[in-house]
């Protein structure tokens, strides 16, 4: 697969919609559409054809020439006019892989991406720490953008991202925002966050909490009058606070409940779930504010299960919602099927339970 070639796989790959392009020797290529892989008409890649493609991109970055060298790297590639590319390349059974994440051209508002009108009062807060999580592929990337932009048109900041690799590409606005990656400009997010409180921030973003020493500098940040934002590979609020939790050794666990508890604003949780008759995902979202109530649960491990209940009796004054509520919500709008709610719902007895009496 030539340069050439491979443009025209990109192209294609935007103009069809996909999320995600996968090349590996052996198969044909294949894109990710609607969350199924489809395949691409053309021959099982051969060895030298990964690595030629894992040349191209990397040409254009800090690593230049170091392909022996590579095991598994995270960088990000751009095609002018058309679009950007969060790129993974690793090596499987002796020859490089590579997967491509599309990365829109354009940051969407919460609006244009039907996130719950809660997370503009997130996006307004002052201090504290903010968690966007989900699964791979599920939106918080995009979701942490369109809340970067949001500060970035309201209101006069600094913003400082640490990113592996950098995605979107922002433009000032009202604010004045620094991006930083991995690799080229930073060698880690702990010695990058060590760093940026000493170049004045008002909003820092983690791409991604990796370790305990990321996770206690990030803290350290939201008590000292920072707004942070950070993503997790967690799947729902529980899940999330839990994972911050087991960054630290046991013996600093009640220390660092009362830190968390203290610190954390908002948990943001993202599943995205095909659209009814139309082509496309559309996401189902858990919000967790964080009131004095939240504060006690997360305090006492006994009481992290009732995070859930509080949830759903928090919407009306705090904008808090569970994956049930929401995932109620989308099937009685007519936005997803009946059998993709139950899929994801907690207990889809209950689903069809609430259903009918709503019916």
């Amino acid at each position: 697969m030539d340069v050439t070639i491979f443009h025209k796989l990109l192209v294609s790959a935007i103009q069809k919609n996909a999320s995600d392009i996968h090349l590996q020797v052996g198969y044909p290529p294949l894109l990710r559409v609607n969350g199924e892989l489809l395949e691409v008409k053309y021959h099982p890649l051969e060895p030298e054809e990964t690595e030629a493609v894992a040349r191209e991109i990397l040409s254009h970055t800090f690593f230049g020439d170091k392909i022996g060298n590579i095991s598994e790297l995270d960088v990000s590639y751009g095609l002018e006019g058309q679009g950007r590319f969060r790129v993974n390349i690793f090596r499987q059974r002796g020859t490089l892989s590579i997967v491509l994440r599309v990365i829109p051209a354009s940051i969407l508002s919460f609006a244009e991406l039907n996130l719950p009108p809660v997370l503009e009062q997130v996006a307004n807060l002052r201090r504290g720490l903010v968690l966007v999580s989900g699964a791979t592929g599920n939106g918080k990337s995009t979701t942490l953008a369109a809340m970067l932009e949001y500060i970035n048109q309201t209101r006069r900041a600094h913003v400082v991202t640490i990113e592996d690799p950098i995605e979107f590409l922002f433009r000032h606005k009202l604010s004045v925002i620094s991006q930083r990656e991995l690799g080229s400009d930073t060698p880690s997010y702990a010695k990058a966050l060590q760093a940026v409180l000493r170049q004045d921030p008002d909003v820092i973003l983690i791409g991604e909490m990796r370790d305990g020493e990321t996770a206690d500098t990030a803290l350290k940040a939201a008590e000292t009058g920072h707004l942070v934002l950070a993503s997790l590979h967690t799947t729902d609020a529980v899940k999330t606070i839990n994972r911050m939790i087991g960054f630290f050794p046991p013996d600093q666990e009640t220390s660092v409940r009362k830190r968390l508890s203290d610190a954390l604003m908002a948990v943001i949780c993202l599943r995205l779930l095909p659209q009814k008759s139309v082509l496309g995902r559309i996401p189902a979202v858990e919000v967790l504010r964080v009131t004095r109530t939240i504060q006690e649960c997360i305090r006492d491990p006994e009481k992290l299960a009732e995070i859930p209940g509080h949830m759903d009796k928090g919407r009306d004054v705090y904008g808090m919602q569970s994956f049930d509520q929401n995932i109620l919500e989308l099937v009685k709008a007519g936005k997803i099927d009946l059998d993709v709610a139950k899929a994801s719902f907690s207990n889809p007895a209950e689903l069809e339970r609430a259903l009918m009496l709503e019916g």
